[in-house]
């Protein structure tokens, strides 16, 4: 089923309604404490969406679906990312958590009928992010960084930062990130480099601009 991605006027209660059937059928791929975690995300995400002018029907379906390849079981896991044929660089051998952004993407396509390439790629690159993001690719980076079932030293901050400044959010988000996993000895994804590069780089630009 192909899933529409702009719902106004009439249209509104079929789009309440397909939102509903997802989240039943999103409970049978997920924990429950990652099916509250992707209620909080849509949620965040939606209200990331108005602030900044972003499609908010988009950003509900791709915060909603954005675990969906996080499934219950590792090895369920691995058998479906050999499935669809997503191919193993080395710091996904390293990290396995890092294999549910592409395989999300891909479930979403085939068993959740979405089609929509922006709702598709924000559930792709919702963990490690990417050079020159997209604005709904960053309300739900960060909406899965801030939803209110996290709970971590300056999350508080980091919200309040969120509906403010997204790029600066998303900014101190990744250098969060990389804090921690250069601490834990684990590798970096290059992707969340780039993606911090690209945004530092964007800063400064825009200083001299106003220069």
């Amino acid at each position: 089923m192909y899933i529409k991605t702009t719902y106004i006027g009439k249209n509104l209660r079929e789009g309440c309604t397909i939102i509903h059937e997802i989240k039943e059928k999103l409970k049978n791929y997920i924990s429950e404490e990652r099916f509250i975690h992707s209620i909080g995300v849509m949620e965040t995400a939606e209200k990331l969406a108005e602030i900044y002018g972003c499609d908010k029907y988009k950003a509900q379906l791709a915060g909603l679906l954005h675990d969906c390849g996080k499934l219950k079981d590792d090895r369920e896991l691995l058998k479906k990312a050999f499935e669809f044929g997503i191919i193993l660089d080395d710091i996904e051998d390293v990290n396995i958590a890092l294999l549910h952004g592409p395989l999300g993407a891909e479930i979403a396509k085939s068993e959740f009928g979405i089609k929509d390439l922006e709702i598709l790629n924000a559930i792709r690159y919702h963990t490690t992010g990417r050079e020159n993001m997209n604005l709904l690719e960053k309300i739900i980076y960060i909406a899965d960084c801030i939803e209110p079932n996290r709970d971590f030293p300056c999350v508080k901050t980091l919200r309040e930062l969120a509906f403010s400044d997204l790029d600066k959010a998303i900014l101190t988000a990744m250098g969060n990130t990389i804090k921690y996993v250069v601490d834990n000895g684990w590798i970096l994804d290059v992707e969340t480099i780039k993606a911090r590069n690209f945004l530092i780089k964007k800063y400064k630009d825009n200083k001299v601009h106003r220069l």
